[in-house]
């Protein structure tokens, strides 16, 4: 149970986000249009959580690493553990998108 709990939340082994990034990883910001206008990461593509289902078949391969962001790590653990579900294999939450500016380039 707790081991779940983490897994949703993105809380477990650390995966280097910088050099997910350096190396081409969709990042998936799950935040409103209108919060994501007010600020997000350069190369972010802006996919609201509930808009998720229905806009992710852009993402051709199930395997090329995904980033999941928001503004605080909840909504983007619940839009990992979706896309878990849906079968893609290399998704990391991101947490924050301000976290992650520190790795634009």
């Amino acid at each position: 149970m707790l081991q779940t709990i983490k897994n949703m939340l993105g809380i477990g082994p650390k995966v280097d986000m910088g050099e997910l990034i350096a190396n081409g990883a969709v990042i998936i910001d799950v935040r409103s249009k209108g919060e994501f206008a007010g600020g997000h990461l350069k190369n972010s593509v802006n996919i609201p959580l509930n808009q998720l289902s229905g806009t992710i078949k852009g993402v051709k391969s199930k395997e090329q690493p995904i980033i999941t962001c928001c503004a605080s790590g909840m909504r983007s653990a619940n839009a990992k553990s979706f896309l878990k579900g849906e079968g893609y294999t290399n998704v990391h939450n991101g947490g924050s998108w301000f976290s992650l500016k520190k790795y634009e380039k």
